[in-house]
């Protein structure tokens, strides 16, 4: 089914005394991406040993269903079923982990939250879900930073874009991308009705310079000064940057920094990751229908959630998943929705390569 993986022990076993070499340790890129391989491909090379030590004990269980003695092929036969579930789990391990890797997974993540429909509730519910990504990220001892914020006077997010940075970042939080709806009774509803808001979330894969090359011709940098909630201003330099990428269209404002220096350098920063997203998008569109099923249309404004305060509920539209412990998911227990989501998508590439 697999055929001959021997080649994948070979290239295990050199990386292996490749990453022995003291003058790796001399250059830390190389050694990190070695050193990332060797990890990859020895989870293959122990799952296949596995399968191939599960195989043999199931052919020679079942060579014992040949023997005289009814107790022993009653063993045999017991055996064998046990042992074929145990084959039947090794290779869909096997299986996932032979399936192209998405050359994003590793990458750090930005995380785009804006408020939709709601007014303030929904800029509340993006300070919400905020806070929820952070103390995820804080759990797996991933480095949150904020790139880019608009505050408002009641304490929510018209926008916020933050960086994550930690290992294997974007694998876990790429089918985050959609529309998030809230519902709940805002601080502000006298009679107790429950109000429907939304806010939407990009995640991006963070751009690399050699991935995505910035012309200074392309890019247009005006500065202005910094405003908070209300529009006051918040200092007296014009520290704010807005980069424009002239080909695009894209904009990208930061002011979360006094250093214009170092808006410019967050700005740019997202303006990478919204165009390798974009391009990205561009080269799924042409290589696939199929692609475009398992992640969905691309569309953002997609719903994919529904978190009920009334009932203390979480749904994940994409999965049928349902989940009544609501404030924990918000204080940053993301993991089970996480895997769930992510095993849906990984069940969905395995049916479409078969």
């Amino acid at each position: 089914m697999f055929g001959d993986l021997s080649e994948i022990e070979t290239n295990y076993a050199r990386l292996e005394t490749e990453l022995s070499d003291p003058a790796l340790v001399r250059d830390p890129k190389a050694y990190r991406a070695l050193a990332r391989r060797h990890s990859e491909l020895g989870k293959i090379v122990a799952a296949w040993r596995q399968l191939c030590k599960i195989q043999a004990e199931l052919a020679g269980a079942r060579a014992l269903l040949a023997e005289d003695n009814p107790e022993l092929r009653a063993l045999a036969q017991s055996e064998m079923e046990d042992l074929s579930g145990q084959a039947a789990r090794a290779e869909e391990e096997l299986k996932l982990l032979l399936l192209p890797k998405d050359p994003n997974d590793d990458k750090n993540t930005v995380v785009e939250i804006r408020a939709g429909t709601g007014g303030e509730e929904a800029a509340l519910f993006a300070a919400d879900l905020f806070r929820m990504y952070g103390r995820y990220a804080e759990s797996r001892g991933w480095r949150v930073e904020i790139l880019s914020s608009s505050p408002t006077d009641g304490g929510g997010f018209k926008e916020i874009i933050v960086l994550i940075e930690g290992e294997r970042v974007y694998s876990q939080l790429k089918y985050e991308s959609g529309v998030h709806r809230v519902q709940r009774v805002p601080a502000t509803e006298t009679q107790g009705r429950i109000h429907t808001s939304a806010v939407t979330v990009a995640v991006l894969p963070e751009a690399e310079e050699v991935e995505v090359e910035l012309k200074p011709e392309d890019v247009k940098v005006d500065v202005y000064r910094s405003s908070g909630p209300g529009g006051q201003s918040v200092n007296t330099t014009d520290s704010a940057v807005r980069v424009t990428h002239l080909p695009t269209g894209l904009v990208v404002t930061c002011q979360d920094e006094k250093s214009q220096i170092k808006n410019k350098v967050k700005a740019l920063r997202v303006l990478r990751a919204r165009l390798l997203d974009r391009m990205t998008a561009e080269q799924r569109n042409r290589i696939s229908e199929e692609r475009r099923d398992q992640v969905g249309s691309g569309d953002r404004s997609e719903r994919i959630r529904t978190y009920n305060f009334p009932q203390g509920r979480l749904t994940d539209h994409r999965v049928g998943l349902t989940l009544y412990r609501l404030g924990e998911i918000l204080d940053g227990d993301l993991g089970e929705t996480l895997a769930t989501v992510g095993a849906h998508f990984q069940a969905q590439r395995l049916t479409r390569d078969k």
